[in-house]
């Protein structure tokens, strides 16, 4: 589990839903600072541990990993992985610097494929990956800038890898959420604005929650999706279905 910052991350809420579920889980948080955080979510909890990896670091990546499958086999990796600089996330999108654009996609978008390619290493009957994304992938939203172009390319790799891993068994799909407050989110200018016109022109017209992401996490993560990779399925009330 790639991606838990505090209770209030999506991955937080998925890894309780696949713990509730029986799953074995490893936590992988950033570096020290987040370590406190994380380890506090996880006490008392059985079947669960916490390692420090840096996802652009491929030795970190791989350690912990080979922590998550202890020595026996991995059956389900998530990615929610996402960082941009907040000076690439508003304003002009042609003001993007070279290393901002780097940053953004190297953590956000090509840090799936190592970490495909090395969990398949472990995936000894196959497995699932469950990669998350947000509708900005393929629409401009104010505020997202670079992490749009992320997104893009996340969503187009969830295809890519599902391709080329489908014949070892290894299910690659993402899950496309609704606006959700956490912590990336309260970088986003005008968030809560984001949130209202959600719930008015959803069809469901609300918001969705951390754990209607999580069981959608979990369908995918189970043998009930069987038959889906290369899917990117939205959870967002049904926004996407809306024009104008």
């Amino acid at each position: 589990m790639f991606g838990v910052a505090n209770q209030r991350s999506i991955a937080w809420a998925i890894a309780r839903r696949l713990h509730e579920a029986g799953a074995h889980l490893t936590l992988a948080y950033q570096n020290e600072r987040m370590k406190r955080g994380v380890t506090e979510l996880i006490d008392g909890m059985e079947r669960a541990i916490a390692v420090e990896c840096d996802v652009t670091d491929l030795k970190a990546l791989r350690s912990a990993l080979e922590v998550a499958a202890c020595g026996a086999s991995l059956d389900i990796v998530v990615h929610s992985v996402a960082f941009a600089q907040r000076e690439d996330l508003d304003g002009g999108f042609s003001e993007v610097s070279w290393h901002g654009f780097q940053i953004a996609l190297e953590v956000s978008a090509y840090s799936l494929i190592p970490m495909t390619r090395l969990a398949e290493e472990h995936m000894k009957q196959g497995g699932s990956i469950v990669a998350l994304t947000f509708g900005q992938g393929e629409r401009v939203y104010p505020g997202y800038n670079v992490m749009g172009v992320a997104k893009a390319a996340l969503e187009n790799e969830v295809r890519q890898l599902a391709a080329e891993y489908g014949n070892r068994n290894i299910r690659v799909n993402a899950i496309s959420s609704g606006p959700l407050n956490t912590l990336a989110a309260r970088g986003i200018r005008n968030f809560t604005e984001f949130e209202r016109i959600y719930a008015e022109r959803s069809p469901l017209r609300r918001n969705i929650t951390h754990d209607e992401v999580a069981k959608a996490a979990l369908f995918l993560a189970s043998d009930l999706s069987s038959g889906v990779t290369g899917s990117v399925l939205p959870v967002d009330a049904g926004y996407h279905v809306m024009g104008a």
